[in-house]
C-alpha cells in the first residue's frame, strides 16, 4: 500500500541501501524490501519499481571502476569487426571480446526467465518472510562452500581461462537471485568459485555480469512500471537515489574485493543469519 509520494530523504536512504548492498553477498533487493516495510510502503508498485531502477546508480559505479575492462571489450569487438578476413586476429588473442561473449552467455538465462517470472515473484516473494528464508538459505550455502573458497584462493584461475560452459553455469546460478534475499552477487560469486575461478576473479565477473543483468532489469521495469514509478517517486527523488547509490556502490566494491581475498564470505553468512532471525522475530511479535 502506498504511503504517499517518496520524499528525497527516503530516496536517499533507499539509494544508500542499494549501493552498499548490491555487490555484497547480502541481497540488495531483500534489504530494500525490508526498508520499504519499515517505511510503511510494502506493496507500493511505484516503490517496487524504484527499487529496481535505482540499480542504475550501481551500474554507473561498475562502469567507472572497471572502465578499462569495459573499454577492452569494446576495443576487441571493434578490432575484430574492422579487420579484414586475412588479418583477423584469432579469438584466443582477443581477451576482452572473449570476456564479453562469456558475459553474454551468462546473462542469457536471466534474460529469458526474468520477464516470465517477474510478476509472480513480485506478487508472492516481495515480502519480509520470504526474504528472511532466502537470507538464511544463502548463509548455509556460504558455510558449505567456504572450504572450497579457501582452496580457490590458493589455486583458482583468472577470467582469461573461463569457458563458455562455465559462464553458462554462473548464469544459471544467477537465476536463483530472482528470489529476493538470495543475492545476485552471492549466487554468481559462489558459482564462479565452484567452477574454478579465484574468488577475486569470481567477484569481478559477478560485478561485470551486473551490467547487462541490472541494466536489462532496469529498462524492463521502467518500461512496464514507469507510470507508477513517476507517480510514487518523481524526478528529484529518483535522481537523488541514483546518485547516492552510485557513490555508495563504488565505495562498497573497493572494500569488498580486498575483504573477500583476506577474510572470505563467512562473516556475511553470520550477518545474513542474524538479519533473518531479527526479521522473523519482529514478524512473530506482530
Amino acid at each position: 500500500m502506498s504511503a504517499g509520494p517518496v520524499s528525497p530523504w527516503e530516496a536517499a536512504l533507499l539509494g544508500l541501501v542499494e549501493g552498499l548492498t548490491e555487490y555484497l553477498p547480502i541481497s540488495s533487493t531483500g534489504h530494500l524490501i525490508l526498508v520499504a516495510a519499515l517505511l510503511g510502503r510494502t506493496g507500493d508498485p511505484g516503490l517496487n519499481a524504484f527499487n529496481i531502477v535505482v540499480q542504475s546508480g550501481a551500474i554507473l559505479a561498475v562502469l567507472g571502476l572497471y572502465r578499462h575492462r569495459v573499454a577492452g571489450m569494446i576495443a576487441d569487438g571493434w578490432r575484430l569487426l574492422s579487420a579484414g578476413r586475412p588479418g583477423r586476429p584469432p579469438l584466443a588473442e582477443l581477451h576482452g571480446l572473449r570476456l564479453a561473449i562469456h558475459l553474454g552467455i551468462a546473462f542469457l538465462p536471466a534474460a529469458l526467465l526474468g520477464p516470465l517470472a517477474d510478476d509472480a515473484i513480485e506478487r508472492v516473494l516481495f515480502h519480509p518472510r520470504p526474504v528472511a528464508g532466502a537470507l538464511a538459505a544463502g548463509a548455509l550455502a556460504i558455510f558449505a562452500l567456504e572450504p572450497l573458497r579457501r582452496r580457490r584462493s590458493a589455486g583458482g584461475f583468472d577470467l582469461d581461462r573461463l569457458t563458455a560452459g562455465r559462464a553458462l553455469l554462473i548464469g544459471l546460478a544467477q537465476c536463483l537471485a530472482m528470489v529476493p534475499g538470495t543475492s545476485r552477487s552471492l549466487a554468481t560469486i559462489l558459482a564462479g568459485i565452484a567452477v574454478g575461478l579465484h574468488p577475486a576473479a569470481a567477484a569481478e565477473f559477478s560485478f561485470l555480469l551486473g551490467l547487462p543483468t541490472l541494466g536489462g532489469a532496469t529498462l524492463y521495469k521502467a518500461w512496464t512500471a514507469g507510470d507508477a514509478l513517476m507517480a510514487s517517486v518523481g524526478v528529484v527523488p529518483l535522481v537523488v537515489g541514483l546518485v547516492v547509490a552510485m557513490v555508495s556502490a563504488a565505495l562498497a566494491i573497493r572494500g569488498f574485493v580486498a575483504w573477500l581475498t583476506r577474510h572470505g564470505l563467512a562473516p556475511f553468512a553470520v550477518y545474513r543469519l542474524l538479519l533473518a532471525g531479527a526479521v522473523l522475530l519482529v514478524l512473530a511479535r506482530g
